[in-house]
C-alpha cells in the first residue's frame, strides 16, 4: 500500500534464453508462478536491481535440467500499489493478516503451514516459504472480499520484499551472501517494457 518510494524500478527476471527473446520480441509475456511456496506470493518474479543474482538463478535452474541456456531479461516496473514489506506500515497489515489466517486455520481444526529449509542447503535457510506464501495469498483474499465497500483497500499490483541468504559474507557480518530485493508482479500492466541487459 506504500506510495513512499519511487514508483518505478527496474527488475530483472531469470529465464531460458528461447523464453527471453519471445517475451524482449512481444511474441510472449512472462508467466506468473503459483506454487504454495512461493516467498512473495503468486505474480511474476524479479529480482530488483540485480542482473546478476537473475543470472545465478537462471544457471541453477539449467544445473537442475529446466533450462537450456540461460538469460535474463530486464523489465521497467510501476509498483503502482505495492505491497510492500520493506516498510513498517505493510509489515504490520501482514502482521494481522497472519493473525486472521491463524484464527481460521484454528477454527478450520488445521495445523499451519511452516517455511521450510530445502534439504542439503548448508544454510538452512528457509527457501521454501510456505507459511509466507499462504499468510499473503489470505491478505489478498481479504482485500477481495472487500472490494466494492466503501472505503475498502485495492487490491495489490505488486508485492516487495527484502530476503537475507545464504553464508555470512564475511566472518562476523550482518550481511550474507545472496541476501536482495525480490518483487512479485500480480498486475501484468505493471509491467511497462522488457529488454536485453548491457553487459
Amino acid at each position: 500500500m506504500s506510495r513512499l518510494a519511487t514508483s518505478f524500478v527496474l527488475g530483472y527476471h531469470g529465464c531460458d534464453k528461447a523464453v527471453a527473446e519471445q517475451v524482449v520480441n512481444g511474441q510472449a509475456s512472462l508467466n506468473a508462478s503459483n506454487r504454495d511456496f512461493d516467498w512473495l506470493g503468486p505474480g511474476v518474479y524479479f529480482w530488483e536491481s540485480d542482473p546478476q543474482r537473475a543470472m545465478e538463478w537462471a544457471v541453477w535452474r539449467k544445473d537442475r535440467g529446466d533450462y537450456e541456456t540461460p538469460c535474463v531479461i530486464g523489465a521497467v516496473i510501476d509498483l503502482r500499489n505495492c505491497l510492500d514489506l520493506t516498510n513498517r506500515s505493510d509489515l504490520e497489515l501482514l502482521g494481522d493478516a497472519y493473525a486472521s489466517y491463524t484464527a481460521e486455520q484454528e477454527l478450520a481444526g488445521l495445523r499451519l503451514p511452516e517455511n521450510k529449509a530445502v534439504a542439503g542447503d548448508p544454510n538452512e535457510d528457509r527457501l521454501l516459504r510456505f507459511l509466507d506464501c499462504a499468510v499473503i495469498r489470505h491478505l489478498h483474499y481479504i482485500v477481495e472480499q472487500q472490494a466494492g465497500r466503501e472505503n475498502a483497500p485495492d487490491a495489490f499490483d505488486t508485492v516487495r520484499g527484502m530476503f537475507t541468504e545464504g553464508g555470512d559474507l564475511y566472518s562476523g557480518a550482518g550481511f550474507k551472501q545472496k541476501s536482495h530485493t525480490q518483487i512479485s508482479v500480480r498486475t501484468p500492466a505493471c509491467i511497462k517494457g522488457v529488454f536485453y541487459p548491457i553487459e
